[in-house]
């Protein structure tokens, strides 16, 4: 008994001392997965990047074009100092973007002048008469000068309208994947993935966004590109909140919960609002279509009876 009792001793002692030696460090692989995992994304991220530029992310101009604008210098006379940002929020980048919107804001007023001189001179001028006439060519021309710029505007309206529809969406998965142990990098490409098939342009902005935050050296810039580019407060906010989050350590979960909350909230005014907004809308063609109709059915039957009647 006293050899079982000294030998279990001995084991023990033994397996104490040994312990710390085989113990293994989990912090330190989690770490290390980590930070391969987010190489990887990195990686993974700048060859989608430059995939996605080659396939559609850039418009590409003629040679033509290019030359046009750089012997008439349209950069200088033509240009203006928001018009890359704008041309970013509609979802074209590049130089080349730069480069046509400049080409069709010289062609288009110039297209549109010789398009209604020939139609109002040698076609059919509606009798409004030569100096009439002149007067709308002129009208015409403005319209073409600022045909691109409502050609934008129009595609913005259309992306912030896509964007602002499944931004909530896009904070909870967002909020699920943070909540989840995922890095914010991590969160942003899972979210990409999913919130593709109910917006593709917040989409394209998240995958850009994850791209910029893997290459360039503060993280920061990559949020204020993101909101530059959506051009959408509830983005700024959100951008906002990750980068006070990152310089102060203030939980990333907590504030992308309000913020999702007040997204959701935005969005439910917004749809009140268009429903407040229905019944004048409805007025006038109630007057017209619908009144006509039910003044024929109640009075039709009466005007049959009197007729038969005289």
């Amino acid at each position: 008994m006293t050899a079982v009792l000294a030998a279990v001793a001995a084991f023990a002692t033994v397996l104490t001392l040994a312990m710390p030696m085989l113990a293994t460090n989990p912090l330190q692989k989690r770490m290390k997965s980590v930070a391969t995992e987010r190489t990887r994304i990195r990686q993974r991220e700048r060859e989608r990047l430059a995939r996605g530029e080659r396939k559609g992310l850039k418009i590409e101009s003629k040679a033509y074009m290019q030359n046009i604008v750089s012997q008439f210098d349209l950069a200088k006379h033509l240009g203006t100092n928001d018009a890359k940002e704008r041309l970013q929020m509609a979802g074209y980048r590049g130089p080349s973007a730069m480069t046509t919107f400049l080409f069709f804001r010289l062609v288009a007023p110039i297209g549109f002048l010789i398009v209604s001189l020939f139609y109002l001179f040698l076609i059919d001028d509606f009798g409004i008469g030569g100096i009439a006439s002149s007067g709308a060519a002129v009208f015409m021309t403005y319209l073409g000068i600022k045909a691109p710029e409502l050609f934008l505007k129009n595609q913005t309206g259309k992306r912030q309208a896509s964007i602002t529809s499944a931004w909530p969406d896009a904070l909870d998965l967002m909020l699920i994947c943070v909540e989840s142990g995922m890095s914010v990098e991590a969160a942003f490409r899972k979210v990409a993935d999913e919130i593709g098939s109910q917006s593709v342009p917040l989409a394209e902005e998240l995958t850009l966004t994850m791209a910029e935050m893997s290459y360039l050296q503060d993280r920061r810039q990559a949020y204020d590109n993101l909101g530059r580019r959506t051009g959408l407060e509830s983005v700024k906010s959100v951008g906002t909140a990750l980068i006070q989050a990152d310089k102060y350590g203030t939980p990333v979960a907590q504030a992308l919960r309000v913020l999702s909350q007040d997204s959701r909230d935005t969005r439910m005014a917004l749809a009140e609002k268009k429903a407040a907004a229905l019944p004048p809308k409805l007025t006038v063609p109630m007057i017209l279509f619908f009144l006509p109709v039910i003044f024929v059915v109640i009075l039709g039957p009466a005007y049959i009876q009197v007729s038969a009647i005289q």
